[in-house]
């Protein structure tokens, strides 16, 4: 993308990498902050060992991806829904804290678990002490619906999701009698199969994950005074414009009057280019127009994002030129 805008002539191009909470939320923060990372060892969601990164920003902000203690890649296509467990992720809190951090950012995408962040709780014998926890969250699931939206992904049959479903409502009733909170009122308490909603029972903070980010790295600064701003998405389709990446660039650059935003996808859906139609200043450049077999998408990628980079860009020149 950078090398398309400059190859359209605009002099200066700031390239910022990005996430949503969910994975590769900790390499884009160590990418734009810099830092450091570190690896412990803690219980795999279906109980082997796993050595889970985690990573340090410049001022001692601990970031923790769920994904590296608790996630489905861990377990590839054999993930049991009923039995996956948030523990490893509870410990590798309580690691970071045992190593005197008491901020840190917890990105809980790509879960493998439903269990409401039971295990990760009870792991952490229900308290922060005193840690500042931040759990990015990038979807607005309730708390009672993270079986029925999420469980299919996670392997979970019709019959597993009514039961993680009722597992949850019970929780729900549980977190509140024992900690006060009411988890299922929490916008986002669903996110990791309630994950997020446990960790918000014992004190963390829930926050839009791309608020998190965009905050972090710097996008506020970035986009001032900016004429362009550009953005990815492999398949853009509805759910891209709420809470994820592109919908978050979309709503900043709305927000610091930026005259023109270019989304670069793989593909996108009739309902995407639709919901974008009517917004001044907004390009949809996706690869499969550029190509007469979808398949040429994927063996010259990095030459057709260039391409569209530089269409893009040139449509923002044309757009500033008196």
């Amino acid at each position: 993308m950078a090398a398309g805008i400059r190859r359209a002539g605009f002099d200066e191009v700031i390239e910022l990498p990005l996430a949503d909470g969910g994975e590769g939320t900790l390499d884009t923060l160590l990418a734009a902050r810099g830092g450091s990372r570190r690896t412990a060892r803690v219980t795999g969601p279906l109980g082997d060992p796993v050595d889970a990164e985690w990573g340090v920003l410049p001022g001692g902000v601990a970031i923790i991806e769920m994904a590296q203690a608790s996630g489905l890649a861990l377990v590839h296509d054999h993930n049991d829904p009923l039995r996956a467990s948030t523990r490893g992720t509870g410990e590798l809190i309580a690691a970071v804290r045992a190593q005197g951090f008491n901020r840190v950012v917890v990105a809980v995408g790509g879960s493998a678990t439903t269990d409401g962040g039971l295990a990760a709780v009870e792991a952490l014998g229900w308290s922060l002490q005193g840690m500042k926890v931040t759990v990015a969250c990038d979807v607005e699931t309730s708390f009672a619906d993270a079986a029925k939206v999420f469980g299919p992904q996670k392997g979970a049959s019709g019959a597993q999701v009514a039961l993680l479903t009722r597992r949850l409502k019970m929780l729900s009733d549980r977190y509140r009698a024992r900690t006060g909170i009411d988890v299922a009122q929490l916008t986002g308490a669903g996110a990791a199969g309630g994950l997020a909603g446990g960790l918000a029972a014992i004190g963390a903070e829930l926050a839009p994950g791309f608020e998190v980010i965009a905050e972090a790295v710097g996008l506020e600064a970035a986009l001032e005074g900016a004429d362009l701003a550009m953005t990815g998405e492999g398949r853009l389709d509805p759910s891209s414009l709420a809470g994820k990446v592109v919908g978050g660039v979309l709503a900043w650059a709305d927000d610091l009057d930026v005259a023109s935003v270019a989304i670069i996808a793989g593909q996108a859906t009739d309902e995407a280019r639709a919901a974008l139609a009517d917004r001044p200043g907004v390009q949809v450049l996706a690869l499969t127009d550029r190509v007469w077999q979808s398949s040429e998408t994927y063996t010259r990628t990095a030459l057709l994002v260039e391409e569209a980079a530089i269409e893009a860009a040139r449509t923002a020149l044309d757009m500033r030129a008196p």
